[in-house]
């Protein structure tokens, strides 16, 4: 072997644009290619369906707003992506052409926004002024996608704006493509079974874990309906600051709310037509027990806590 020829290998230019070339094309194939025929013979997951037309309408929309470089739909297998879900699977994105998983997350991630928000109401509050739902948010009103009205006329749907955020003695009525955009947003589910004892760790949590625990889960997944303070959104979320219900000392009502969700609750005489989700297959029963033991100690609260015990009873009724 010619060890003076080989080592002299740098001096060609032709060798080493040659080699970069193999090199790149071989690298393409590794990490682009053989990864892209793999997703695209993944069947899809138990956690996703087909489309809706009008979701695939939302989901252009989606698109063309550019809400993809904000937010992210995919969870790492990561402790600090926990609050958003499950991870994500290959397979949650068969019905997703282009795929839009982005790598920011200046917003929330939104893989299952729609089990954390299956509401109308919330979302079009939400699209029409970001602010009224969430007041430190950053996102962008969307108020081209509603007509102010006098009047409602039928068949209108009607956003029930919270008061200071809309016009005065007017009505907002969502559009079309209002509507479109929140049934993409509900479109986005993937949620599996929580495993019973997924949260444990191996052991109970300690009082500080489960105290972070409980604020991480609350700040994720109850905030923007029933705002920090725990003051609700008056007429839309009801509040948890004092609801008997969340300072009952039987904290039995509490969880089963949390599990399997409500709507159209009265609190006060005041009907509240928010939608409350079912968290029993998005959160564990330790998540669970954490939130609601956060909320039965915050603000004027002070009711016993909730053990993880209590909610795999309660969920197995």
């Amino acid at each position: 072997m010619n060890y003076e020829r080989f080592f002299a290998f740098h001096n060609s230019a032709a060798r080493i644009y040659v080699s970069a070339a193999l090199l790149f094309v071989v690298l393409t194939i590794l990490t682009a290619v053989i990864p892209a025929i793999e997703a695209n013979a993944t069947p899809p997951s138990n956690r996703v369906k087909p489309y809706t037309p009008l979701a695939e309408e939302g989901r252009a929309l989606y698109i063309g707003e550019g809400c993809g470089y904000c937010h992210t739909q995919q969870v790492r297998p990561l402790p600090g992506d926990k609050i958003f879900g499950p991870p994500s699977l290959a397979g949650d994105y068969a019905y997703d052409k282009p795929m839009i998983a982005g790598t920011e997350r200046t917003g929330p991630d939104l893989s299952n926004v729609g089990a954390r928000q299956p509401n109308d109401t919330w979302h079009l509050i939400h699209l029409w002024n970001p602010r009224a739902v969430v007041p430190n948010s950053v996102m962008p009103s969307y108020s081209w996608y509603f007509v102010i009205k006098d009047h409602a006329d039928p068949g209108d749907t009607v956003v029930p704006v919270p008061t200071g955020y809309g016009p005065s003695g007017k009505v907002v009525v969502a559009t079309h493509q209002a509507m479109a955009l929140v049934a993409y947003l509900k479109s986005l589910n993937r949620t599996g079974p929580a495993p019973a004892q997924q949260a444990l760790g191996g052991g109970a949590l300690s009082t500080g874990e489960s105290e972070q625990l409980g604020a991480k889960v609350y700040a994720a997944n109850c905030a923007t309906c029933h705002q920090t303070t725990g003051r609700g959104v008056a007429g839309v979320f009801p509040p948890l600051d004092g609801d008997p219900i969340v300072a009952a000392t039987d904290a039995s009502a509490m969880v089963s709310t949390v599990l399997h969700g409500t709507q159209n609750r009265v609190i006060g005489g005041v009907k509240y037509p928010g939608q409350m989700p079912a968290f029993k297959n998005v959160l564990t029963p330790a998540e669970i027990a954490a939130v609601t033991t956060f909320v039965r100690e915050s603000w004027r609260n002070h009711a016993p806590d909730v053990t993880t015990e209590q909610v795999i009873k309660e969920a197995s009724k």
